[in-house]
């Protein structure tokens, strides 16, 4: 093949940065065995996020006294949603941010059914709740250990005692809300990692 004079340097310069781009670009990084991992987490999600709806039991009529009231669980994660988050994501922090993340609610919720049972308000779905935290902290932990990274410790700050049925309405409709954030949240990271890690989809 022949190259019109000229056009040689200009083929070898796009070649370079090609092969900058490959370099440069996110690989996946032995992460391919997690594959199996991602759906049984999104599935977690799913539920919990249903889940979530169910927390404060109340009408849409009722729920229009919470309209506007301040948010006071400031503990609970503060979550992302920019493209530059999403693009920058790595597979091993991202894990372990979620890790941390799912604890952190756990431990809300947790703190939230012992409350809903102190003032006689049912806890089942709350329980539900934790329960699917529990499982998804089991399978973010077990995807770490299977890449060899270090499991982020577990910390449980004391939370503070709810006093009153209003105030465990007011922290279960907060709860719900930032729950439901959260599962959106993690299933676009999720979603983003199992491309990440070139998995099949299906």
């Amino acid at each position: 093949m022949k190259l019109m004079h000229g056009s040689a340097p200009r083929l070898l310069h796009l070649l370079l940065l090609a092969e900058l781009f490959v370099r440069s670009s996110p690989r996946p990084a032995h992460c391919s065995p997690l594959c199996g991992m991602f759906r049984p987490m999104v599935l977690q999600l799913n539920s919990l996020n249903n889940m979530s709806k169910k927390l404060h039991h109340l009408t849409d009529h009722e729920l229009v006294i919470f309209e506007g009231v301040e948010h006071r669980l400031d503990d609970l994660p503060h979550i992302q949603h920019t493209a530059a988050h999403f693009s920058s994501l790595k597979v091993n922090e991202s894990l372990s941010q979620l890790l941390r993340y799912t604890r952190s609610f756990r431990l809300h919720v947790d703190w939230l059914k012992t409350a809903k049972e102190n003032v006689s308000l049912s806890s089942r779905s709350t329980g539900g709740a934790g329960a699917h935290l529990l499982r998804l902290s089991d399978l973010l932990t077990a995807s770490l250990l299977q890449m060899g990274e270090e499991v982020p410790p577990s910390l449980s700050p004391p939370l503070a005692p709810i006093s009153t049925a209003f105030d465990v309405l007011r922290f279960s409709v907060e709860m719900s809300e930032r729950l439901m954030v959260f599962c959106n949240w993690s299933k676009r990271v999720l979603l983003r990692l199992q491309r990440l890690c070139d998995c099949p989809r299906r």
